[in-house]
């Protein structure tokens, strides 16, 4: 067995949050290097609930948690990190992320999206973006996971706010 597959998953959520046209926010990380766009994402504390994390997690990530949770993933998704990055992030503790992904209804306005509410900022830049280009703008090795977020969630992709809660 690799050193890979002995090291656990670090939990986590993640946060596919769709404005009133059915878009959903994508944002550039400060640390990746070249064109990589992801949604918010980050882990779960000790005993916190997982819907209660990706509040949290929007609110340091993106200023904002003015948000309603429409619909989440049946079960954990999970990502491996590459080995050279395995070794850095972390400390070298976990193998990659097993996540819950939540897709949330943004009650808010543009000008609430505030990407440096937080003292240590995650993004230096934000769009509305389809759900289907996700797997295209994200880093190679989660290419997979976001996938998989789409199919879970591509039912709400480009619905305006109106038409889903008929």
């Amino acid at each position: 067995m690799s050193q890979k597959n002995n090291l656990p998953y670090r939990l986590g959520v993640g946060a596919v949050m769709l404005n009133a046209d059915g878009l959903v926010l994508a944002a550039k990380r400060i640390d990746t290097p070249g064109d990589a766009w992801q949604l918010p994402q980050g882990g779960i504390d000790a005993d916190e609930d997982p819907r209660v994390a990706v509040m949290r997690e929007l609110e340091e990530e993106i200023g904002t948690a003015n948000a309603e949770i429409i619909a989440e993933t049946d079960g954990w998704l999970t990502y491996d990190l590459p080995e050279n990055i395995r070794k850095k992030v972390w400390k070298g503790k976990y193998r990659g992320q097993k996540q819950k992904w939540y897709a949330l209804r943004f009650l808010g306005a543009d000008a609430d999206i505030d990407l440096e509410a937080h003292k240590h900022p995650e993004f230096s830049d934000w769009k509305w973006v389809d759900m289907r280009q996700l797997p295209d703008l994200i880093v190679p090795f989660k290419r997979d996971l976001y996938k998989d977020i789409v199919a879970s969630f591509v039912h709400l992709a480009g619905v305006k706010a109106e038409e889903r809660s008929k």
